[in-house]
């Protein structure tokens, strides 16, 4: 496989149902968000190396990476032939997402306050990857209200991911004992 074409040098681009747009299309701006995400996620496991934790919440951030995989050639156009909803995301996915913040909440202490995104890098990393995360869903409402069409289902995956990925942070602080930083008002 031939990693330059050079066909992109003139700023267009083929989205995965073989149309050809700009680079600034809102598709190809959804699909690369997407892949930011993903390889911001491989980030914060590229920390995790060296570190002791829960093999069930790597392996889930994993399967969270090849499944960002799908959903980004989605956004780029691609119908998945064996779905009957159109859309590479069941709600199992959704479900799936509830249940693994469900498992990771049950060891967490209570939010009593706000807390600031930090702590370990595999933290600050996992809360950069949530806030990606938003601005994905964000751009993909606009999509949708410009008169875009995404499933409905794919977007409260990426709104249920989001959510995940705030407790994962939490998560990872809390598994190698690093301690959350509580928001302090400036004028309390």
């Amino acid at each position: 496989m031939k990693i330059y074409t050079k066909f992109g040098d003139g700023g267009q681009t083929y989205l995965a149902s073989g149309i050809k747009v700009s680079k600034t299309d809102r598709r190809v701006d959804l699909y690369g968000s997407c892949d930011e995400l993903n390889s911001t996620i491989g980030l914060a496991l590229s920390f995790t190396k060296d570190l002791s934790f829960d093999p069930p919440f790597l392996n889930y951030l994993k399967g969270i990476q090849s499944f960002l995989f799908e959903i980004g050639s989605e956004l780029a156009g691609y119908v998945p032939k064996d779905s009957k909803e159109g859309t590479v995301v069941l709600r199992s996915d959704v479900e799936s997402l509830e249940k693994e913040i469900d498992r990771l909440m049950e060891v967490l202490p209570e939010i009593k306050f706000f807390i600031l995104p930090g702590g370990s890098s595999v933290a600050s990393t996992l809360h950069i990857a949530r806030t990606i995360c938003r601005r994905l869903e964000r751009d993909l409402l606009v999509y949708i209200e410009s008169g875009g069409e995404i499933h409905s289902d794919l977007r409260i995956y990426l709104n249920r991911l989001s959510d995940y990925l705030f407790v994962a942070a939490r998560f990872a602080n809390f598994s190698i004992g690093n301690e959350e930083t509580i928001w302090k008002s400036r004028t309390k």
